[in-house]
């Protein structure tokens, strides 16, 4: 290992259980070694922070900090070991050794852990710093920890673009918090308008075991229409088969195949699948599961998805469907402050590839519109099909049709997919802009790809790999850019944050209690979706909140993009409940 950043402070826990503070020496070995109770822990850290403001290093934000926050401490920056080491494990820009190093530490290369709705009394539990058998629970101990350490640094610092992996490695970490934080914080939410929407849409609640009465309605006009009175509408074989008998020739139950077809059965089919889907996955048992104190807590997982995105392992907080919005409403004398931003992918494509045609066309309006007025297309649907299909490959149809004229208006950003998609289609790694790569394409799709290339390889096999090589292109084409846009947006959640903290406590009898210790009293993230953030503010402090957050995202463009022409607008909106108009 080259020299150690001398702001390090390690986290870690000890084999007696015992929590253990160290600094990381430059051998990699840890020095002034400090073992504490984990009921000492919370006062303890909090001194250090407050004396050192450190980059706290340790096995996986998940494993420590709940507890601290749920004695209202939190960090202002980490070094999340399990996260970056799944970006230097691929990263293409680290020497092949220090890469294989990474590999070969296989403890850190952990699964992404599925959780299901947790029990009133035992939800803290779920990221316990004492739990065990976790099944993407990386080692904690201090040895291993400073081994991880020392094998990053060493991996980040040998990189073709070192400072772009450091920015990289900081905002994952950066995410790692704000993802604790969410959950710890909750979003408010309002189970009675939740409830009134369940009864609108599915009827009363049922007693258990039965359907709701809207949706027992829709299965008999189904039945009644496929003339099978005994047909399970949930049981998809014995869907498709009654679907086959009355001469509906689809080959699954999908949606997007009954779609269009003229049948008495389908409008109904298709009103019942939209209703078991909200039944399912935020109905009766959903609130009982994931909402508590007046906050609905989910988990996120950052990193959840290749390309930097992040997932939900439970309460479904990427997936909350549109009609639930109204439930999401801020407490009394408090305010929601929602922003997303206008075309984020085209965007961050524009500076990317500096486009300057590109970045004019979106400079202070909205992008496809800017695009319109520059003579490309006639509608501003016309310029998002082009442009969607410029980032996700498409061939055909309106896309087909529409993507050679970006080509040539805008040839630089063109370029820059078109020649990503080049090269996952032989194989290829591609990265994004701060250094996150590919995954290699799997050892099946390569020998896919040489046998196709064989003097004796049949049509079929070479039909095959041409097509599986332009969906590894349309993969790695999208793959730089949404990646960046992660990128972008982790950025902006990490500078609105550190505003956000230093927002002065509102007095306690408007706190919020609901929201934890560390939230109560000032303005907060509550919620985050790609690019979407909203936060719960008091009252007095949303048009500062508001602010903050275009601050953020100016900063975040700069940040990653230094003398980009590009900007990042935002649709913003201070109101009671997370509802447009």
């Amino acid at each position: 290992m080259r020299s150690v950043p001398h702001d390090l402070r390690i986290l870690a826990r000890g084999r007696d259980g015992r929590a253990v503070l160290a600094l990381p020496g430059d051998d990699g070995r840890p020095v002034g070694i400090e073992h504490m109770d984990l009921d000492e822990l919370p006062g303890r850290l909090a001194a250090v922070e407050r004396a050192e403001h450190p980059r706290w290093v340790w096995s996986d934000a998940r494993d420590h900090l709940p507890r601290l926050l749920a004695a209202g401490v939190t960090v202002e920056r980490c070094h999340d070991l399990r996260l970056v080491h799944q970006i230097l494990v691929h990263a293409a820009s680290v020497p092949s050794d220090d890469r294989a190093a990474l590999l070969a530490a296989a403890a850190w290369a952990v699964p992404i852990a599925e959780a299901t709705a947790p029990e009133q009394e035992g939800a803290a539990a779920l990221f316990d710093l004492e739990a065990t058998g976790r099944p993407d629970q990386v080692p904690a101990d201090l040895d291993e920890t400073c081994a991880e350490l020392s094998r990053q640094l060493r991996a980040i610092d040998g990189a073709q673009d070192p400072s772009r992996l450091r920015l990289l490695a900081a905002a994952e970490s950066s995410g790692a918090i704000i993802a604790c934080e969410l959950r710890a914080a909750g979003i408010p939410w309002d189970v009675a308008e939740h409830e009134r929407i369940l009864v609108e849409h599915l009827g009363p609640r049922p007693s258990p075991g039965a359907a709701p009465a809207r949706m027992a309605e829709l299965a008999a006009e189904v039945r009644e229409a496929l003339g099978d009175p005994l047909l399970s509408l949930d049981s998809p074989p014995r869907l498709l088969r009654a679907l086959h008998r009355a001469g509906i020739d689809v080959s699954s139950t999908s949606k997007w195949e009954l779609e269009g077809i003229d049948h008495p059965a389908i409008a109904p089919l298709l009103a019942y699948k939209r209703l078991s889907r909200l039944l399912t996955a935020n109905g009766w048992a959903w609130i009982g599961g994931w909402v508590r104190d007046g906050r609905y807590r989910p988990v996120y997982v950052p990193g959840g998805v290749v390309t930097g995105r992040w997932a939900s392992s439970g309460g479904g907080a990427l997936q909350i469907p549109r009609l639930l919005r109204p439930a999401l409403r801020a407490d009394p004398g408090w305010t929601l402050v929602s922003a997303d931003v206008s075309q984020l992918e085209p965007r961050v494509l524009a500076a990317m590839s500096r486009d300057g045609e590109m970045a004019r066309a979106g400079r202070g309006t909205d992008l496809y519109a800017g695009i319109v007025a520059a003579g490309v297309v006639a509608t501003r649907q016309e310029a998002k099909v082009g442009v969607l299909g410029a980032l996700y490959g498409g061939t055909s149809g309106d896309s087909g049709r529409i993507v050679p004229r970006l080509r040539e208006v805008f040839p630089d950003a063109m370029r820059l997919v078109d020649r990503a998609a080049e090269i996952g289609e032989v194989g290829g790694t591609v990265s994004t802009w701060l250094g996150r790569s590919t995954p290699p394409a799997d050892e099946r799709w390569s020998a896919a790809q040489r046998a196709a290339h064989q003097v004796d390889a049949t049509s079929t096999e070479q039909e095959r790999a041409r097509r599986s090589a332009r969906d590894r292109g349309r993969f790695t084409r999208n793959f730089i850019v949404q990646g960046t846009a992660a990128e972008w947006a982790l950025a902006w959640m990490a500078l609105l944050r550190q505003e956000l903290a230093a927002f002065e406590p509102v007095a306690p009898e408007l706190a919020a209690s609901g929201s934890g210790p560390l939230f109560s009293r000032r303005a907060h993230l509550a919620f985050f979706l790609h690019d979407e953030v909203i936060v719960h503010a008091p009252l007095s402090q949303a048009e500062a909140a508001a602010a903050a957050i275009r601050d953020a995202a100016d900063q975040a463009g700069r940040l990653l993009f230094p003398g980009t022409e590009v900007d990042f607008p935002l649709d913003l909106a201070i109101r009671e409940r997370a509802v447009k108009d």
